[in-house]
């Protein structure tokens, strides 16, 4: 690796960074020139690696503009052996204040894919040599309308009564189903998502629904019509039975609202959860595979 030269990006360069193809098309992602002018990436925190003048490596941290966190590893791609990679995020590490997250960007059952195994390896390996272990996997899942399933009729579904209701009932879920965004949440506003929603969405309630069995609550869901997509933001359940129904309700609050998508966030080892939105019209969209320090909390 004598002919190795890894640096900064400097101001102009988006070119450079987009010299190498992107190895993976099928996923959407900001295009860098993009996330400059929005101010998410910066110079000064992406990375490069160059073997005899052509790119082999490129890693961009991003921070949206106005967050309070640390910039998180958002692209990192190689063209070269793992200890390249991990040379290149070691010294950016160094410069950038130690390492921080890494958020690998996958296409939906990457691990069924020998194709995208073979480009996804490499990277993940680098990181890990750097010093970073994978801490879990969430799954992105979009509702594009597929028929939803009929109500039962068994359950009743209202806006919350007031904020004081919606905060009682997430106190007393233990692990939300859906949660979506919430490392952007935790990153750009500091916000736990599972156990503060209102915190990141506001505190308008009229697109919530709680879910009513028998005159008892059993579960709410949180929908944002009016995010960068509509979402499915929030989801948590009293009582696992009211799931395929308060998924299909949340999604028709959006519908009516004018959406014609909708997205779902679930952490991949919730098995049951996802299949439940297959059954509700969800078709999984992406994964995305969380690397952090080994002293980390995430």
């Amino acid at each position: 690796m004598t002919d190795l030269v890894i640096r900064p990006l400097v101001a102009g360069e988006e070119n450079l960074f987009d010299s190498m193809p992107d190895p993976l098309p099928q996923l959407r992602q900001v295009a860098y020139a993009d996330g400059i002018a929005g101010g998410g990436y910066r110079p000064e925190n992406t990375w490069v690696a160059l073997r005899g003048g052509r790119l082999v490596g490129r890693a961009a941290w991003l921070l949206p503009p106005g967050a309070i966190g640390a910039p998180w590893l958002e692209r990192f791609d190689l063209d070269a052996e793992p200890e390249v990679g991990a040379e290149l995020l070691r010294a950016a590490h160094e410069a950038l204040g130690g390492p921080g997250l890494y958020y690998a960007a996958l296409p939906a059952h990457w691990r069924r894919r020998p194709e995208v195994l073979a480009v996804v390896r490499t990277p993940m390996e680098a990181a890990r040599l750097a010093g970073l272990v994978e801490r879990g996997e969430r799954v992105r899942c979009s509702w594009t309308g597929t028929p939803l399933p009929a109500s039962s009729g068994r359950y009743e579904f209202r806006a919350p009564v007031d904020v004081a209701e919606v905060r009682a009932l997430v106190a007393r879920v233990a692990e939300p189903d859906v949660l979506t965004g919430v490392e952007i949440a935790r990153a750009v506003g500091g916000v736990d998502l599972a156990t503060d929603p209102l915190a990141w969405l506001g505190e308008n309630t009229e697109e919530w629904r709680v879910v009513v069995d028998a005159g008892k609550p059993v579960g709410l869901a949180g929908t944002a019509g009016d995010a960068c997509f509509p979402l499915l933001a929030y989801l948590g359940l009293l009582d696992e039975a009211a799931r395929p129904e308060l998924l299909a309700e949340a999604v028709r609050v959006l519908v009516a609202g004018g959406a014609r998508e909708v997205i779902a966030d679930v952490e991949s080892h919730r098995v049951t959860v996802l299949a439940e939105l297959e059954r509700t019209g969800f078709r999984q969209l992406r994964s995305r595979v969380v690397f952090a320090p080994p002293n980390s909390p995430e």
